[in-house]
């Protein structure tokens, strides 16, 4: 195969994460990998919880989750599965999901070309992130750690600078030191909702210019125009495929580099986005699974 090595180590990692936090206590996880065909699968099986089958067709959305209430306990599926996708078809393959339904366990199958035409030839030396063009300054700000640190990931992986805030408070504070030119934010945060946090965003020095997208489970009009109103410039239903806001940011850079507002998808402008520097600033915790690329 023609392949980046770490991203292709970072998605049966991914794999494995999420099996196991999914599998109960002694359950048994297998992982395959053999050339067949023109194609290298890689076979990742547990005798875990399984998958619901209405779920299947969605386990790689982004922020996939069963309960859509705005202050929720509880986080998502996370983004292991979504990035997992991101990686592999950026390799020129595809990932599907099988279970026979809830205690039953599940499969997740990659396939991969393994002739080299499958990719570019530079691809390995180049990185992935060139793909997606000049640097944002993103602050994802999730109550979910997995979710916020899932997002996070796949935006460094695509070239952007990424801080991540699991509260209302901590992001406000961390917007005012890290500066985003993009805040991506829950809807759904308990105690200081995300209306509240856009809202003191946007008081904030500077803030005109920032691209603010919300994420929600809800996308009724109302819904909507509540969002404008809150001086978000997009609107996001949950679930999202990754592809999807990354054409957000893609759009975002665009307008930055013009100068000119663009037209956010619940009907409200977007000022320009400002050029920030690169950096890697995070508040995740030491315990994230991998580093942050190189």
């Amino acid at each position: 195969m023609n392949a980046d090595l770490n991203r292709l180590a970072q998605v049966v990692a991914n794999l494995l994460n999420n099996s196991s936090k999914f599998s109960p206590e002694g359950a048994k996880i297998s992982l395959t990998a053999a050339r067949e065909g023109e194609e290298a699968v890689i076979r990742l099986r547990d005798s875990g919880r399984g998958i619901d089958p209405a779920l299947l067709p969605r386990v790689f959305d982004v922020f996939v989750q069963e309960d859509r209430s705005l202050d929720r306990p509880e986080g998502g599926l996370g983004l292991g599965l979504t990035l997992v996708r991101s990686l592999v078809e950026l390799h020129g393959g595809r990932v599907q999901a099988f279970s026979e339904g809830r205690g039953r366990g599940a499969e997740i199958v990659v396939w991969l070309p393994a002739l080299a035409r499958a990719a570019p030839p530079d691809l390995a030396e180049a990185g992935l992130a060139s793909k997606q063009g000049p640097s944002l300054r993103i602050l994802v700000i999730d109550d979910s750690v997995d979710s916020a640190d899932g997002l996070a990931r796949l935006l460094e992986l695509n070239g952007h600078a990424v801080h991540a805030a699991y509260s209302g408070p901590a992001a406000l504070e961390a917007s005012r030191e890290f500066r985003p030119d993009v805040v991506i934010l829950d809807i759904g945060l308990p105690g200081m909702d995300g209306y509240e946090v856009a809202r003191r965003l946007r008081e904030q020095p500077g803030s005109e210019r920032i691209l603010l997208v919300a994420l929600t489970g809800y996308g009724q009009e109302e819904d909507r125009r509540r969002t404008s109103l809150g001086g978000f410039t997009h609107h996001i239903v949950k679930p999202v495929r990754a592809d999807a806001l990354l054409a957000i940011l893609r759009g975002g850079v665009r307008s930055r580099e013009t100068g000119n507002g663009s037209r956010a998808t619940n009907g409200s402008e977007t000022a320009a986005v400002p050029r920030g520097q690169l950096g890697r600033e995070s508040t995740r915790p030491s315990s994230r699974l991998f580093p942050p690329p190189r």
